[in-house]
């Protein structure tokens, strides 16, 4: 009896082993089903579908019961769509009564045409998916297929697919183009998720990609990818970029590889809500050029062009914040790359920039009088810090062997100086230190002033230190000055009002009882200046002046009234020389004064006395007086200087032996006797020196008469050494 019972559970559970064998793997075929489905579905979906043989079969995996055929003849909307086979998944209590319940419907579809898929969109109801499927999507094939999950209803409540598109071709932002396009993808109601990207946008190659979309609430968008570019100065793509950019003109070359991560979130109208970009990679080869050259006057030449190498790169841009960090080579003529290093932070009106670099061409600081050798490796490194139109350089260093400056808290505010906190200077010939707090403090042990005079005296419409309000104070042990002379312990007492000197009280010591003393004060109800400078020895305080080239020896007297931009000087030198001045030498030579000419090439002519009367409105330079006397020569001269450098002068030059015959002929006290006798006419020579600056032309005449002007100042200067 045991076997029996045993033989008939093994022979019942052979056969269930049998039956679902077969439903899995070969199934039921049937027809009988044909017109209930199709009528189901058409009444549900508005799908004309037409079966052909139906197999009843299990899924083993969903333990559910499905009726499958395949290559079914299925229209929608008189639209053939291309179906492989079709899965239906049904309650099978509801298929015995005939009352048909589609739980899901598995589509698989044959490899179309994306082109076909354009057709379909025509029944999709206007919205930016479609003008993208129908104006952008050029090509394609298409390949997948849907789970399509239905209610008690028989209506759709959610669905899965999953496929692969090949050759993809479209057309983004403008002339942007997606080319040879490789996916997969997997989507249901709330996620579409789009792997192994693989083809190319424009010149960018795009590899091992993916994208996430999550339309629960909004769209959410997440994608990582790898790409390498390769643009060219003619790159569309680069020229829209770089459109509106201020900075840079064109990219000529641009290299490199990156990982690229995204995040986008959108709000139900498609707003971007919030944003992430981080662009990690290197950059092999790049070279732009500039929209404005970079000028400096510590510059020898303007930065036209950058290149760079071997650039690493790692990037994040959001909706509250830009950062920007990157290290690697870079060059100023393609051929010498140096090293650099930034971190970039901005959003909005706020900038945070660290900057470090090395640099090996040419630099000149003419105002301590530092050169930097060509071939010599420097560094520079600063830390800015920008907001709105506030740029604060917290660190500007340069560094080069055994020299460096540093300067810290430096602010500017719409590009005019506002204040500094410190800065140190040290080089071969410069050790000094400038604080600036309740006063400023400049405090050193040497100081190069060569060219100070010369910057200084620079013609400059703008005021860059007009915010500057504080009392000052200068102590130097040595002071490098033109000509080879030194300036010891040179210390000032002064006040700075809106960037200019209202009071000055210094002293220096040229060695040898040779004194500079500098003074100013301010008349508070005229609002005006008077400033006086003397000095025991001259070529310090001339050397820059092409006018007084050639002078030496002498004691110096200026004293100038300046109210604003206007002001009457008057500079006297006493007891000097003129040895080997260009122009003297070429208006002797000119008015065949051959004598002369030598005694200026050799020792040198002596003069007793310069007087300059001078009116100076803005940068139009009025000479009324100017009367120079010697035993050898005597010069007297007027003219002009305007805003653009045009010299215009004139004058009469005498030589000394005409000047005692004429002076012989004057009374000790009396009016000018012009000489009676026949062919004993006084003679001098008559002058005009003009045009712009560097390329002045002199021209002569010799005249046999003096202006009583002329004798009358020699008769003035007489009549003081008398007395």
């Amino acid at each position: 009896m045991k076997k029996i019972i045993y033989s008939s559970i093994f022979f019942l559970v052979l056969i269930f082993i049998i039956f679902i064998g077969t439903l899995s793997t070969i199934g039921i075929e049937t027809s009988k089903f044909n017109n209930l489905i199709s009528n189901k579905i058409y009444k549900t979906q508005k799908i004309d579908l037409k079966l052909r043989t139906i197999k009843f079969k299990l899924d083993l995996k969903e333990l559910s019961l499905f009726l499958e055929t395949f290559k079914p003849i299925i229209n929608y909307n008189n639209i053939s769509i291309p179906v492989q086979n079709v899965k239906i998944y049904t309650d099978f209590v509801s298929l015995i009564k005939t009352d048909l319940k589609i739980k899901k419907i598995n589509l698989k579809f044959e490899e179309f045409d994306i082109n076909q898929l354009k057709e379909i969109s025509k029944v999709i109801k206007p919205s930016n998916f479609k003008r993208f499927l129908t104006n952008r999507i050029k090509n394609g094939k298409v390949i997948f297929d849907i789970d399509i999950f239905l209610d008690n209803e028989g209506k759709p409540n959610n669905y899965i697919a999953r496929g692969s598109i090949s050759s993809f071709e479209a057309i983004l932002l403008g002339d942007l183009k997606m080319s040879n396009m490789n996916f997969s993808f997997f989507a249901d109601k709330e996620d579409i998720l789009i792997k192994n990207i693989f083809g190319n946008i424009s010149n960018i190659s795009i590899f091992n990609g993916d994208i996430k979309l999550n339309l629960d609430n909004g769209i959410k968008v997440n994608s990582n990818f790898n790409s390498e570019l390769s643009f060219g100065e003619n790159s569309v793509m680069l020229n829209k970029v770089l459109e509106k950019n201020k900075t840079i003109d064109k990219i000529k070359i641009l290299n490199g590889s990156f990982n690229n991560t995204i995040s986008l979130d959108f709000d139900d109208t498609y707003k971007v809500k919030d944003f992430s970009y981080r662009l990690v990679g290197n950059i092999k080869k790049s070279n732009f050029s500039l929209k404005n050259s970079l000028k400096s006057s510590f510059l020898s030449e303007e930065i036209k062009e950058l290149f760079f190498s071997d650039v690493t790169i790692d990037s994040n841009f959001s909706s509250n914040s830009n950062k920007v960090k990157g290290f690697g080579n870079y060059s100023l003529d393609n051929l010498n790359f140096l090293k650099f290093n930034l971190d970039n932070y901005f959003y909005k009106d706020l900038q945070n920039l660290k900057l470090d670099f090395d640099y090996k061409k040419s630099l000149d600081i003419s105002l301590i009088n530092y050169k930097k050798p060509q071939n010599l490796v420097a560094n520079l490194s600063l830390e800015l810090e920008k907001k709105r139109d506030n740029i604060k350089f917290k660190k500007l260093n340069y560094l080069e062997s055994k020299s460096f400056i540093k300067i810290s808290d430096l602010n500017f505010n719409n590009n005019e100086f506002q204040s500094f906190k410190k800065i140190e200077v040290k080089t071969l010939n410069n050790d000094f230190t400038i604080r600036s707090n309740d006063k400023i403090l400049i405090t050193g042990k040497k100081f190069d002033a060569t060219n100070f005079i010369k910057d200084f005296t620079k013609k400059n419409d703008q005021n860059k230190f007009r915010n500057i309000n504080k009392d000052i104070e200068i102590d130097f042990k040595n002071i490098k000055v033109p000509m080879s002379e030194k300036l010891k312990n040179f210390k000032l007492i002064g006040e700075i009002k809106n960037g200019k000197f209202v009071k000055i009280s210094s002293k220096g010591d040229f060695g040898g009882d040779n004194y500079l003393d500098i003074s100013m004060k301010k008349d508070e109800k005229n609002n005006t200046k008077y400033l006086e400078v003397y000095s025991d020895l001259t070529r310090p305080l001339l050397a820059e002046y092409d006018f007084f080239k050639g002078l030496s020896g002498g004691k110096l007297l200026f004293t100038s009234l300046i109210s604003g931009n206007n002001s009457n000087s008057k500079l006297k030198i006493d007891n000097f020389k003129v040895v080997n001045a260009p122009g003297m030498i070429k208006l002797l030579s000119l008015a065949d004064l051959s004598g002369l000419e030598d005694l200026a090439k050799g020792d040198g002519l002596s003069f007793e006395v310069l007087e300059i009367d001078m009116e100076k409105n803005n940068n139009f330079l009025k000479l009324n007086e100017f009367i120079a006397l010697g035993p050898s020569i005597s010069v007297i001269m007027e003219g002009y200087q305007d805003e653009k450098g045009l010299t215009s002068l004139r004058g009469t030059l005498v030589p000394a032996k005409t000047l005692n015959k004429m002076i012989s002929k004057i009374p000790l006290i009396g009016d000018i006797v012009i000489p009676k006798e026949i062919g004993e006419g006084l003679f001098g020579i008559s002058f005009k020196i003009k045009g712009p600056k560097g390329k002045t032309r002199t021209t002569i005449n010799p005249i046999r008469t003096l202006t009583p002007r002329f004798i009358q100042k020699i008769v003035d200067r007489n009549k003081k050494e008398v007395k």
